[in-house]
């Protein structure tokens, strides 16, 4: 018997769509000899549906959707998540697809609620295993995080189930393959059964779901491994109920996972939201050009602009190298000067500046103009903006509201600086795109003579380690001190962390890499006087 897996790239709420392509995977799966289409959760819907799910129209929909994918199935069961609603009560379902019937539905037990995750207020559980029957087999069905937790897959085996199909829609964020690979092995461990892991692939909002979808036997082997951010189709043939080896596909270094989770993130919301293009500053700095790498690579050269808005304060190797790498690339490519913008501020100030020196006021009105100018650009072209701060920026509040924190989406918002030039020299690695002396000159906003980032910031390295630990592990001052890093960095870093959340609330979203970005899965408040730093 030969199962098919469907990692597919779902859209939310486009049921049309979403079941066009799932009846597309069938016919192909069915083509090719396979028995049963395994698809991943809510691929009828996209995932995740978040608060179309309190709709009962859209429970209307989707009904009416997965009855109409229904009666085209033939010659192959299929096994598609999609929601369900039943008097006042809702599920996260999945239903065995049979003959032009839905024969069976299996409602997720296991809500989470948690990180990403608010599955609780939407859903109710379920109680009950649900096990279909293929070719002399007995298969049973969970899903997602029914697999991360104890008993649902000890039920599945005890009400008779040989194989398990897990439809998932889990996000990535980097090393998540392997603790998948942890989780599934506990479950083989209790239930001594084989397990089809089908997980979806694509990017919505903030979150990149990579795919990766796998099989294990029941000793906890890997037997089978689709590709890595991008659609398959993967079959794994059983021999009497136990699956055949297969080819996995190869591990890829972290920096190629990241920098693939960023491009499909860039590509799929401007895609999905249907923008003609992008349009960034390039401002010759490591941060904009790896954006700009990444859009190119996202979208294509002729779907991206760059523009270089130089300022008294830019350097001349700052417009050489953005002028090169725009040339590299093939971007349309803009200059705009922004000193005769800035001196009519400045001017215009004048009396209430006067005897003031010059500071973080006017550092941020060259920002501020500088978000101005995209924005009208955006707006007579219809290309969204794309911002260019990294994790680190964004945590420590060195970024300037309404200036370059001003845009649609950002490709960096989840990756700290030391991570930037990792991925920078892993791009440079394919081919060269970004000039070298980017990479190797020391970071600076250029908004005042002189300047680098670690006139105002500890070095990147310490930031980010610190940073690491306060944001995505949540480990208290004392304890980060007692890891060997100075009181008085340790103090400065969270402090700016906390006073800075007011600006990232008014930040675009952008692509989640780690198990915590500044966005759903952080819930800080901006009103507090719980002070860590200062005790």
């Amino acid at each position: 018997m030969k199962i098919a897996i469907a990692q597919i790239n779902c859209t939310v709420g486009d049921l049309a769509g979403n079941t066009a392509k799932i009846l597309d995977y069938a016919l192909r799966a069915k083509e090719q000899g396979a028995a049963i289409l395994l698809t991943p959760e809510l691929a009828l819907t996209g995932y995740p549906p978040e608060d179309l799910l309190l709709r009962d129209g859209f429970y209307t929909a989707c009904d009416h959707a997965l009855y109409r994918l229904a009666a085209q199935i033939h010659g192959i069961t299929a096994i598609v998540g999609h929601p369900i609603q039943s008097g006042e009560q809702r599920y996260n379902a999945a239903s065995v697809l049979r003959d032009g019937k839905v024969v069976a539905t299996y409602r997720k037990q296991k809500l989470p609620n948690h990180s990403v995750f608010d599955e609780i207020r939407y859903f109710h559980p379920g109680n009950e295993a649900c096990i279909f029957q293929e070719g002399g087999l007995n298969f049973g069905v969970n899903i997602c995080a029914d697999i991360w937790e104890e008993g649902t897959a000890t039920a599945a085996r005890a009400a008779g189930a040989d194989i398990l199909l897990v439809l998932n829609a889990s996000p990535y964020h980097m090393n998540k393959q392997d603790s998948r690979y942890q989780v599934i092995r506990e479950r083989i461990g209790e239930c001594g059964i084989p397990i089809v892991y089908a997980n979806l692939v694509g990017g919505q909002d903030e979150l990149v779901f990579d795919g990766a979808s796998f099989v294990m036997d029941a000793k906890g082997g890997l037997v089978e491994q689709l590709p890595i951010f991008e659609e398959a189709l993967g079959f794994v043939t059983l021999e009497d109920g136990v699956p055949r080896n297969g080819a996995p596909v190869a591990a890829l270094p972290i920096e190629a996972n990241v920098y693939r989770a960023l491009c499909l993130g860039v590509k799929d919301y401007i895609d999905k939201n249907g923008f003609p293009g992008v349009v960034l500053g390039l401002s010759g700095g490591i941060d904009s050009a790896l954006t700009l790498a990444i859009a190119v690579d996202a979208l294509g050269a002729q779907r991206v602009q760059a523009v270089m808005m130089q300022s008294e304060f830019t350097a001349d190797i700052s417009l050489q190298d953005a002028r090169k790498m725009a040339g590299m690339l093939g971007v349309r490519y803009s200059e705009i000067p922004i000193k005769p913008v800035f001196d009519t501020f400045l001017n215009t100030l004048a009396a209430e500046f006067k005897g003031l020196p010059f500071d973080t006021a006017e550092e941020n009105i060259q920002a501020r103009i500088r978000g101005t100018l995209l924005m009208a650009l955006s707006n007579k072209y219809g290309a969204i903006v794309l911002t260019t701060g990294n994790k680190s920026e964004m945590a420590v509040g060195y970024a300037t509201l309404y200036g370059d924190m001003a845009g649609g989406f950002s490709a960096l918002k989840d990756v700290p600086k030391t991570l930037v030039y990792r991925l920078a020299n892993y791009r440079n690695n394919l081919s060269t795109v970004i000039p070298e002396r980017i990479i190797t000159r020391s970071p600076t906003a250029e908004l005042r003579h002189d300047q680098t980032d670690q006139d105002s910031l500890p070095p990147y390295e310490i930031l980010d380690a610190i940073m690491e630990a306060y944001v995505e592990h949540d480990v208290c001052p004392h304890d980060i001190i007692a890891q060997g890093y100075s009181v008085h960095d340790v103090r400065r870093v969270i402090k700016l962390i906390d006073l800075n959340e007011y600006k990232r609330r008014q930040a675009p979203v952008g692509v989640r890499i780690t198990p915590r970005g500044f966005g759903k899965d952080r819930r800080y408040p901006i009103t507090s006087r719980y002070k860590p730093w200062a005790q």
